[in-house]
């Protein structure tokens, strides 16, 4: 008699998990300085670059902020399955990307429009529009998608 191997498989739940809130002075997002004057609130004082995602409904209202990523001083690792997963997991109709220059100046890098071009692209795959991409210095910010970079 021929014994039978067994596995066991592990079943997942995947859930999104809401760790707090943020008051804003504005839910909808109709122009860069609309998200910009959520953002500028959200990132003030940090003395490292941070890359957040707004996640957005199908009228552009923000469901939620998301910050993929943590660096240091002038550079952040980016993946697009880690800014994907949070707007897949909140059934975000579109998302609106963010980072600072702890430096002040908002000027975009070639690796900020390279990671632009590669998110666009991984949104257009999943569905998932990526409405802009916006740098914040110190009292400002740069559109990419103003600038023609998107």
């Amino acid at each position: 008699m021929e014994k039978t191997t067994t596995y066991r498989i592990p079943i997942y739940k995947v859930s999104l998990v809401r760790d707090g809130s943020y008051k804003s002075p504005s839910k909808a997002i109709t122009s860069p300085p609309d998200a910009f004057s959520i953002l500028e609130g959200y990132m003030q004082g940090l003395d490292r670059e941070h890359f957040v995602v707004l996640l957005l409904d199908t009228k552009n209202k923000v469901i939620g902020i998301n910050t993929v990523s943590i660096g240091n001083l002038n550079s952040s690792i980016v993946h697009p399955r880690e800014v994907f997963k949070p707007a897949i997991l909140s059934n975000a109709g579109s998302i609106l990307l963010a980072h600072n220059h702890p430096s002040g100046d908002p000027t975009p890098s070639m690796e900020d429009i390279a990671i632009t071009t590669r998110l666009v692209e991984a949104g257009k795959i999943l569905g998932i529009d990526v409405i802009d991409h916006l740098i914040l210095g110190d009292g400002c910010y740069r559109s990419l998608k103003e600038a023609g970079h998107m």
